[in-house]
C-alpha cells in the first residue's frame, strides 16, 4: 500500500477519538525521552531458605528450557549483597532504580487528569511501590526511569537499573541474559487494528497487510518464526518495528500501517483509548510478565518472588485491588484469566 494510498485511508476511517489520543501519545512521546525444565510445584513456601542454585544447574535449565516462567528462585526475605547495595545508597540517592514504562494506559503512564502532578500511575508501578516498600521501607523509594521496549535487557545488563518491572514476557531466549521472577500476569499475543479493517485475526486476513511491532517484542520474534515456518502469508508486511510499542498505535492511527501485534493487555488499553480501533480475534498465544532482574542477583530474585507470593495472596492492596483499580475496565471484571498459575520453581539442591 502507497504512503499515499495509507493517508487517504487514514482519512476516511474517521478522526472523532484518534485527533485526542494522538495529541495524547504525542504529549506522552515527549515526556518519555523503558523447570518446567526441572521444576518442581511449591505451594507456600517458608520465608527464609539458605538454599543455592548452582552455576551448571541454571546452565542446564536454560539449555532445556521449554517453560521458561518456572525457572526462577524459591522465595526467600534473607538479605544479600545485591539488596545490601541498595539499601546503602545514601541520601537522595538510596533509592529503588526502575525501569519502566511511561507510555502503557493503566500499566505505567502519566495521568495529566489524576491531581497528582503527573506521577506515574498503573498496575506495574502498584507493583514496583509493593517492592520499593518491603526492601526499603517507603514505598515511594523509587527512581523511575522510562526505558523503550527494546532497551530493557540492556539497561538491565549494564547496571542502569536495579529491575525491570514493564510488561515484560518471560522467555526462553531472554533468561539467557537476564532472571526473571515468577509470573505476576497472564497474557498473549493480538491482534489490533481499525474497526473498518478486513483483518479478523492472526489468519490469513493478515495477507497483503503491514503490521508493526516494537523491536525485541516477543510479538516480533513470533511475527518472524511463524513466517519463516509459512505460518503467515508470505505477502504479509512484518518489517516496521519501532522502539516502543507505542509507537505503533500512532502508526496505525496515522494509516502507515495496517495492524498491530502486541500483548492483548496492552491492546485492550490502547482500544479502550481510541474507539476506532479494536482487538481482532483472540489471543494466539500464552505469556506471563515477569519482574527482571541481573543474572547473578539471587538474593533480589528471591526477595521479589516473596514480595509476589504476599501480592497475589493479600485481600487488601494486593494483585486483585490492583487488577480492580488499573485492568479491569479494560480487561473485564473477571481477572481469572490474567491471574498466573501458582508458582513453580527450579529445583534446588
Amino acid at each position: 500500500m502507497t504512503t499515499i494510498a495509507r493517508h487517504l485511508r487514514a482519512r476516511l476511517k474517521g478522526w472523532g477519538g484518534v485527533g485526542a489520543m494522538a495529541t495524547a501519545c504525542a504529549l506522552a512521546l515527549v515526556l518519555a525521552l523503558a523447570l518446567t525444565c526441572a521444576g518442581a510445584p511449591a505451594g507456600a513456601p517458608s520465608r527464609t531458605t539458605g538454599q543455592t542454585v548452582s552455576h551448571s544447574a541454571r546452565a542446564q535449565a536454560d539449555e532445556d528450557c521449554t517453560a521458561p516462567e518456572k525457572q526462577t528462585l524459591s522465595p526467600s526475605d534473607a538479605d544479600g549483597p545485591t539488596i545490601e547495595e541498595i539499601r546503602n545508597r545514601r541520601g537522595e540517592k538510596r533509592k529503588l532504580v526502575v525501569g519502566v514504562d511511561q507510555n502503557s494506559y493503566r500499566w505505567g503512564y502519566r495521568d495529566p487528569n489524576s491531581g497528582k502532578s503527573g506521577a506515574l500511575e498503573g498496575f506495574d508501578i502498584d507493583l514496583v511501590h509493593r517492592i520499593a516498600e518491603d526492601i526499603l521501607g517507603d514505598r515511594d523509594a523509587v527512581q523511575f526511569k522510562a526505558i523503550p521496549t527494546d532497551q530493557r535487557i540492556p539497561a538491565i545488563k549494564a547496571g542502569r537499573v536495579d529491575m525491570v518491572v514493564r510488561t515484560m514476557t518471560i522467555t526462553c531466549a531472554r533468561i539467557e541474559d537476564v532472571a526473571f521472577s515468577a509470573p505476576y500476569f497472564r497474557t498473549g499475543q493480538q491482534v489490533l487494528a481499525p474497526r473498518s479493517s478486513p483483518v479478523e485475526g492472526y489468519d490469513e486476513t493478515l495477507a497483503d497487510q503491514e503490521i508493526c511491532t516494537a523491536a525485541g517484542s516477543t510479538a516480533h520474534a513470533k511475527l518472524e518464526a511463524d513466517k519463516e515456518a509459512g505460518r503467515l502469508p508470505a505477502s504479509t508486511d512484518i518489517r516496521t518495528t519501532v522502539p516502543n510499542q507505542l509507537d505503533c498505535l500512532v502508526r496505525l492511527q496515522l494509516g502507515e500501517v495496517d495492524a498491530v501485534v502486541t500483548d492483548g493487555a496492552l491492546a485492550a488499553s490502547q482500544a479502550a483509548q481510541d474507539p476506532t480501533v479494536q482487538l481482532k480475534g483472540g489471543a494466539f498465544t500464552t505469556e506471563y510478565y515477569g519482574v527482571a532482574m541481573k543474572k547473578d542477583a539471587d538474593d533480589l530474585v528471591r526477595r521479589v518472588n516473596r514480595i509476589l507470593v504476599d501480592f497475589r495472596e493479600d485481600t487488601t492492596d494486593g494483585w486483585q485491588d490492583a487488577y480492580t483499580e488499573w485492568l479491569s475496565a479494560t480487561l473485564g471484571d473477571d481477572s481469572s484469566r490474567s491471574r498466573p498459575p501458582a508458582p513453580e520453581y527450579l529445583r534446588e539442591s
